[in-house]
């Protein structure tokens, strides 16, 4: 079974830095798309940043595209997000997730089969 354990949120001034960590256990897989997406209160899902574990691709959301990187362990199956620059509008309950191949390297919501419980980041002005 597929487990995914986010860690490192927590609350931060503008202009401040976190990096959020997913520990994954439990997949088959050689290679499948991860990424991070997050989503604030009253508001839908939205994809922040993905990558394909085999390499060489990712995605960013425009809204993070030079402040956020998305980055990956291999030999510790962990995920990680770089976060610089924050603003408070980057404040939301950050989950990461995991998809099966094929995939497309999107936001698309439905091609992640497997979610983390979420990490809560909040940017203070």
């Amino acid at each position: 079974q597929v487990q995914l354990v986010e860690s490192g949120g927590g609350s931060v001034q503008a202009g401040g830095s976190l990096r959020l960590s997913c520990a994954a256990s439990g997949y088959t897989n050689k290679n499948y798309c991860m990424g991070w997406f997050r989503q604030t209160p009253g508001k839908e899902r939205e994809g922040v940043a993905v990558l394909w574990t085999g390499g060489l691709y990712n995605y960013y959301a425009s809204s993070v595209k030079g402040r956020f990187t998305i980055s990956r362990d291999n030999a510790k199956n962990t995920l990680y997000l770089q976060m610089n620059s924050l603003k408070p509008e980057d404040t939301a309950m950050y989950y990461c997730a995991a998809g099966d191949p094929p995939c497309s390297l999107g936001f698309d919501l439905r091609e992640y089969n497997y979610w983390g419980q979420g990490t809560q980041v909040t940017v203070s002005s």
